[in-house]
């Protein structure tokens, strides 16, 4: 789902993390006692618009009822997080983890009983143990909190490179920020920099953990996908060749990836590729799509670190495996349409 963009000052390093928080806990706060004690109003609302544009759906009933829990589950977030700072426990990354995998688990949770989601996996088996570098898909921002899920109910302790507009998210801001994850700043000239700092935070992982990265960097569109392949063809023509035939997701960007691998010499690679939440890419599209009628589907695969090519080679490598999970998703998404 989209995210609201926040004033630009709310963003800015300097004065971003107290003047965000002042507006974002307190929002979160309000939504939350809002949402339920005006729930005698809306609901009927939802449920009358319901029956007469959707019938047995009741999507609105279901978004608005989401929302309503959603906002709640930050709530606590937030107020467990301001707990563990009260009783001089905010530097324990031993129980921000524990509280961050409750969370996810929480917001699948309310997901499954509001949105009718369904998870299949394969390969879980793969995650554990660490260290690996996670490769992810990146249909919308809701497929942020698939790794959370998967790598707290395997017992791992995930590193993220994330977009500094999800810290519009309090419980995110907060917990994230205790944690080891960077959030990357859009429009920045020092991507040196960055990449230096995705090199530092994969450093030192050992069997718990896992850094996870976007490779796509944004969420993926026709428009975006054709963009993309016009600004690679300017500068390596045989690779936007190659990429040509992609069909759902964006060509990946290799220097993030590169840097965690850099930064953990050991670690493995892990693949997440998911199809089911392509609907939740714009908020006014949620309604289509809710309740999920098929199940979301993940796949993980996992490729030893002898087995990934170092160098100029790491390029290719890269761009045939989103290329496989691209055909993976377009063949999960073949049978749907019968």
């Amino acid at each position: 789902m989209a995210v609201p963009r926040l004033p630009s000052v709310l963003e800015r390093r300097l004065f971003g993390i107290p003047a965000r928080r002042l507006a974002t806990v307190p929002g979160v706060g309000a939504a939350a006692t809002g949402l339920a004690a005006s729930a005698p109003v809306w609901l009927p609302a939802a449920a009358t618009l319901d029956a007469l544009t959707a019938r047995t759906r009741l999507p609105w009933t279901r978004l608005l009822s989401f929302a309503t829990a959603w906002a709640w589950l930050e709530s606590a977030g937030v107020a467990a997080s301001a707990a563990l700072w009260i009783t001089g426990r905010s530097g324990r990354a031993d129980l921000h983890y524990t509280l961050q995998r409750r969370w996810a688990a929480a917001l699948v949770d309310a997901l499954r009983v509001c949105a009718g989601l369904r998870i299949e996996v394969e390969g879980a088996d793969v995650l554990a143990p660490g260290p690996i570098v996670m490769l992810s898909r990146h249909a919308n921002l809701a497929d942020a909190l698939v790794p959370a899920w998967l790598l707290g109910r395997a017992g791992m302790c995930p590193r993220y490179v994330l977009t500094s507009e999800l810290l519009v998210d309090p419980c995110l801001d907060i917990v994230g920020n205790r944690l080891p994850n960077h959030f990357v700043e859009r429009g920045t000239n020092d991507g040196d920099g960055q990449l230096a700092q995705l090199r530092q935070l994969a450093r030192g992982m050992g069997g718990p953990d896992a850094a996870v990265i976007y490779p796509e960097g944004r969420l993926a569109s026709a428009a975006r996908r054709t963009r993309r392949l016009a600004q690679i063809a300017e500068q390596d023509p045989a690779r936007a060749v190659r990429l040509r035939g992609m069909h759902h997701l964006l060509a990946p960007k290799i220097d993030g990836a590169a840097a965690l691998l850099a930064g953990a010499p050991t670690a493995d690679v892990v693949f997440l590729a998911h199809h089911g939440l392509e609907g939740l890419d714009r908020l006014v599209a949620a309604p289509a799509v809710v309740p999920f009628r098929e199940p979301v589907r993940v796949r993980l695969t996992r490729v030893a670190r002898s087995e990934v090519p170092q160098g100029a080679g790491l390029a290719r490598w890269l761009d045939e495996q989103w290329l496989a999970m691209d055909r993976w998703v377009d063949g999960q998404e073949r049978p749907a349409a019968r």
